[in-house]
């Protein structure tokens, strides 16, 4: 908004004061005359997007932490308990996806599961149904050899028929597991909290759930990571376009213009990211959308004018 504003009113002073007229009276283009404006847009936008990278998610995460612990709120950096993972696999068939187990945890102390759930359908791929579940009192991932460690647990092996043709008890096992419900059991920071590499990051972890809907969220958070600080280049473009046209525009009216302005682009981004998570639209359009709208919106401006 300050982007906007500040052009229009810069050149609506220009315009207001007759420096527009004697600059075209002199040979000078309306494309020339915008350019210092886009290019300090141009360097607004990579201000922003290192502030949003870099910058605004850890103090708004510190700001939470120093909230909670002001508040006596504070909470573990992990999740205490009822830990639910389903991991997912494409089908034979190609059509969608089939669950391939499923993992959950009652409690959690940030080392170590306990009262361990594993309902596998994964052991033998030429048969549908279930094939395994194993039952444990504990487990915890082996960072050495990237697998789980169960404790004092039971292997229920399952027929084809849905009987239990085999019950292995055992003090130690490995499992080759993922260790996606350990990511699971960390607290997962809020949008906000997170720059484009945490939150595809996480966004990798709930695909392997399933969750679609979590899922097709935080891709459009993505591409609105994205787009956000780019919107300082279009605003730059349209507050020029605006401001250079040819009449006498005060302050009041340029502040007022610049609050529509920035409204209507607030409420067509809320629209499209709705439209993005309901599948309507893809992320990417989600999130780009309302600036191509704006671009070419301030490029109709700029041509209007250029042709006065």
């Amino acid at each position: 908004m300050s982007t906007l504003l500040a052009t229009m009113m810069t050149y609506s002073r220009f315009s207001s004061d007759s420096e527009l007229i004697a600059m075209r009276g002199c040979g000078v283009s309306v494309n020339r005359i915008v350019v210092p404006a886009v290019v300090l847009s141009l360097f607004i936008t990579g201000m922003s997007f290192f502030v949003n990278e870099v910058v605004a998610p850890a103090s708004t995460q510190r700001a939470a932490i120093l909230l909670a612990r002001a508040l006596d709120e504070e909470k573990p950096p992990f999740k205490e308990g009822n830990i639910v993972f389903q991991q997912q696999a494409p089908s034979p068939d190609g059509e969608g996806d089939v669950l391939q187990r499923f993992f959950y945890a009652r409690n959690f102390d940030g080392k170590t599961m306990r009262d361990i759930t594993v309902v596998d359908f994964s052991q033998d791929e030429s048969e549908d149904g279930l094939k395994q579940i194993v039952s444990a009192d504990s487990a915890s991932w082996d960072f050495s050899r990237n697998l789980w460690e169960f404790s004092n647990g039971t292997i229920y092996a399952v027929s084809p028929s849905g009987s239990f043709r085999q019950i292995i008890r055992f003090e130690k096992q490995d499992l080759q597991l993922p260790r996606t419900p350990l990511d699971l059991a960390k607290r997962p920071k809020r949008e906000e909290e997170m720059n484009i590499a945490e939150t595809r990051a996480y966004m990798n972890i709930l695909k392997q759930t399933g969750d679609e809907k979590a899922v097709r969220k935080l891709a459009v958070a993505i591409q609105r990571k994205y787009a956000i600080p780019f919107a300082c280049v279009v605003f730059g473009l349209v507050g020029s376009a605006v401001g250079v046209r040819p009449q006498r525009t005060g302050k009041a009216t340029s502040f007022g213009i610049s609050v529509v302005i920035i409204f209507g682009y607030y409420l067509l981004s809320f629209i499209t990211s709705a439209m993005g998570e309901a599948c309507v639209v893809s992320p990417f359009i989600a999130g780009w959308l309302p600036l191509f709208l704006g671009l070419s919106a301030g490029l109709f401006l700029l041509f209007k004018v250029s042709r006065q």
